[in-house]
């Protein structure tokens, strides 16, 4: 059984930083990747990164977003800087058991998740 637990949310004014952790039981030197889930809206893929540390990023977060991870510790992380009230969401981690990370944005390719943790931006 593979649990992700995310931690890191809360509320923070426009222009400010939040850094996302999910901790991972196992599989986090595979493909993961952060999605939100905004009311009103589909789950969306934010950033993912695959088994050789390769990043890719949702248009909307591009230069202002950053996903990590440490495989040492286990742990996925989303560093989110200029932040605007339209990143306001919950963020969730998910992970999956594959190298590579094609078709990432579809939340359907990932077959692990964390329970989310809310952000706001006021």
């Amino acid at each position: 059984h593979v649990q992700l637990v995310e931690s890191g949310g809360g509320s923070v004014q426009a222009g400010g930083s939040l850094r996302l952790s999910c901790t991972v039981s196992k599989y986090s030197r595979y493909c993961m990747a952060w999605f939100r889930h905004a009311p009103g809206k589909e789950r969306e893929g934010v950033a993912t990164i695959d088994g050789n540390g390769f990043a890719e990023y949702a248009d909307s977060v591009k230069g202002r977003f950053t996903i990590s991870k440490d495989n040492i510790k286990n742990i996925l992380y989303l560093q989110m800087n200029s932040l605007k009230p339209e990143d306001a969401a919950v963020y969730y981690c998910a992970a999956d058991r594959r190298w590579r990370c094609a078709g990432w944005s579809r939340p359907s390719q990932f077959g692990h998740w964390g329970q989310g943790t809310q952000v706001t931006v006021s």
